[in-house]
């Protein structure tokens, strides 16, 4: 297949790329910032351009068979900030991005969402992708909205959709910026003896996947003729303070770590049945915990 991969320089999308073009399909890369966290493949077409414009996508559309949908403007954390705009740069967009899709006859679209905000506050564990929707930040209620213009493209004009709610996603390549990605911030912040602020007592349980297990299962979804939502994700939780121990090890340092009051969009507990993934794509993570953070930070002490 041509695969078009929207927001292929980031965390996520250079790992799809890299698994696409070791499976012999041709890929173009659609991004603000070509090589932004890993070096331009060969083989690969690069095309800067900016999501919000819708001919500039149109233009990297050309004789493609199939979209791969990673890109998105804002952060859990800080999409409550200006929803206006949230709505704007990615629910917008991607409804541009469908109806470019129609206009120019690709079929098959595969979408990342994601598994730790759509679903919100909910006493059943694992969540099974039938638990109804209730996420409380403007990121999960957006995530969940382009879910739902995917289904109507597919009832209605035959294009075929897989959605897959990601949970959360760590591994080489993520930033650490404080406001996405624990493992990659507590990483960098216990490495430099800086401390930690905790967001409630730390018992917050989290579902954390590599992203190489999330770029496989992006792979098979393109590949399959399935048009679907599943869960990808590690089917295990483990709290922050868990984490923080669990770094600790790998780094053998002490944590600093300062307890603030909780965040009320925070959701006390996700872990994501992965029963469905397993099923239709054959698919099972392949990276335990541990390896995955002695993986990690193998990779920062390569980078200096």
């Amino acid at each position: 297949m041509f695969i078009l991969v929207l927001g292929g320089t980031g965390c996520i999308g250079s790992h799809l790329v890299e698994e696409l073009s070791a499976h012999h399909h041709r890929v173009r890369v659609f991004s603000r910032k070509a090589g932004q966290t890993a070096e331009p493949l060969p083989g690969v077409e690069y095309y800067p351009g900016d999501f919000a414009d819708p001919f500039a996508v149109a233009e990297a559309m050309q004789d493609i068979d199939a979209v791969a949908h990673l890109v998105s403007t804002t952060l859990p954390a800080t999409s409550n900030l200006d929803p206006i705009a949230d709505i704007q740069s990615n629910l917008t967009n991607s409804v541009h991005l469908l109806q470019t899709m129609q206009a120019t006859e690709v079929k098959k679209i595969l979408f990342v969402s994601s598994g730790g905000t759509v679903y919100g506050p909910t006493g059943n564990l694992p969540i099974a992708e039938h638990t109804p929707l209730q996420p409380i930040c403007s990121y999960g209620i957006v995530k969940a909205a382009i879910e739902n213009y995917l289904r109507m493209f597919h009832r209605l004009y035959g294009m075929s959709a897989v959605i897959l709610r990601v949970a959360n996603p760590y591994g080489p390549r993520q930033g650490h910026l404080g406001t996405q990605g624990v493992i990659a911030t507590f990483f960098d912040r216990i490495s430099k003896q800086e401390t930690l602020n905790i967001w409630g007592d730390g018992s917050t349980i989290r579902d954390y996947i590599h992203v190489t297990d999330v770029a496989r299962a992006c792979r098979l979804a393109l590949e399959s003729d399935t048009s679907s939502c599943l869960n990808i994700a590690s089917g295990m939780g483990h709290s922050l303070n868990d984490i923080i121990s669990q770094i600790e090890k790998t780094l053998a340092k002490t944590a600093r770590v300062h307890y603030s009051d909780a965040r009320k969009f925070d959701v006390d507990k996700i872990i994501l049945d992965i029963t469905k993934a397993r099923e239709i794509l054959a698919w099972v993570p392949e990276i335990t915990l541990p390896q995955g953070l002695q993986n990690y930070w193998q990779w920062l002490k390569e980078q200096g």
